[in-house]
């Protein structure tokens, strides 16, 4: 749950306050902090991935419709993910990783029931 919070409230708290308090006054500050967000979040995923996988496993849920969905948008986040490293000043790119993150969230949320 630490993870998931981390994951998706830092990622809230950047849209909503970091980058719209420093956008067009401190380049260094904002590449500095998106820089220790990203250290954040891979270690965040990363334990994500390995306690959804063993959660998957634990209650075989690997054939569950819900999950190959989560497991799909999940997929599309890591690769919006890199798009955002290759290009982080587009908008477009910032919001639909937003969206896929909290996607994946909902999703994770639909299987607990």
């Amino acid at each position: 749950m630490v993870a998931l919070a981390f994951f998706i409230g830092g990622q809230l708290m950047l849209v909503a306050v970091v980058v719209p308090s420093l956008r067009g006054r401190d380049e260094a500050a904002m590449l500095a902090v998106a820089r220790r967000f990203g250290v954040g979040t891979i270690i965040a995923l990363g334990v994500l991935v390995v306690t959804g996988f063993a959660m998957a496993d634990h209650f075989g849920r690997w054939s569950d419709d819900t999950l190959q969905a989560k497991l799909a948008v999940l997929v599309l986040a890591g690769v919006l993910m890199a798009l955002h490293v290759a290009s982080p000043r587009s908008r477009p790119v910032s919001i639909a990783l937003l969206l896929a993150s909290l996607a994946v969230a909902w999703l994770g949320v639909a299987l607990t029931h």
